[in-house]
């Protein structure tokens, strides 16, 4: 099946291919013509992923799919949240958004130590964390969300070479490493957006 996913990031990409396996061909934005950015303005990242497969399928008229992915970190209230992407602001990379996000919690735990000090009462400060992805599908002109969650928490410091995005310094639940240190087939076999991909193709699937 050829199907168009609506994102130019190669790691994405690949992630995608791989999780969907045999039987799907995805087709870049940029190979039908779409070269601009796709908009992702919503409040949430199911908004975020509607939006971008309807632009797509606007254009193009064809099957298509979008992810979008959020990073809630309990410790910053959620953030970064429907904010993942842009975390340390427009254009900057994901190096940026990892510190910002280290900053961000070593400051957090700073002001609650300080309190502590004061005598005041504090919530623990915790390191708990997850990654929401939600895929919309676009067939046929019918649009149809699939979403998927992997808990974990934030390292202290960066550790692993693979993936992209937060992942050298997400650590999934039932691991002691983090995503950046899981094999692709380890990291598909457990994350968000393969759970969510998973549950895409198996739907797809049962429409053939």
């Amino acid at each position: 099946m050829n199907i168009v996913f609506a994102s130019g990031n190669p790691g994405k990409i690949r992630e995608a291919a791989e999780i969907l396996g045999k039987g799907f061909q995805l087709i870049t934005p940029a190979s039908v013509g779409i070269t601009e950015d796709i908009p992702e303005t919503g409040l949430s990242i199911r908004a975020n992923s509607l939006q971008k497969a309807r632009y797509i399928f606007d254009k193009t008229g064809l099957d298509c799919f979008a992810d979008d992915t959020g990073l809630e970190v309990d410790l910053l209230g959620g953030a970064p949240g429907v904010e993942t992407a842009r975390y340390a602001g427009p254009g900057r990379d994901s190096a940026a958004n990892i510190d910002k996000l280290l900053r961000e919690m070593e400051r957090r735990t700073a002001e609650a130590s300080a309190a502590r000090s004061l005598g005041l009462s504090v919530p623990p400060c915790g390191r708990t964390a997850r990654f929401r992805t939600a895929v919309t599908l676009i067939l046929g002109g019918q649009a149809y969300t699939f979403d998927g969650v992997m808990e974990g928490r934030i390292a202290k410091e960066r550790h692993g070479a693979g993936g992209f995005g937060y992942d050298p310094v997400f650590i999934p639940d039932g691991y002691d490493c983090t995503a950046a240190e899981l094999s692709e087939e380890e990291k598909n076999a457990i994350s968000h957006r393969g759970q969510a991909l998973r549950a895409m193709a198996a739907f797809l699937k049962e429409k053939r």
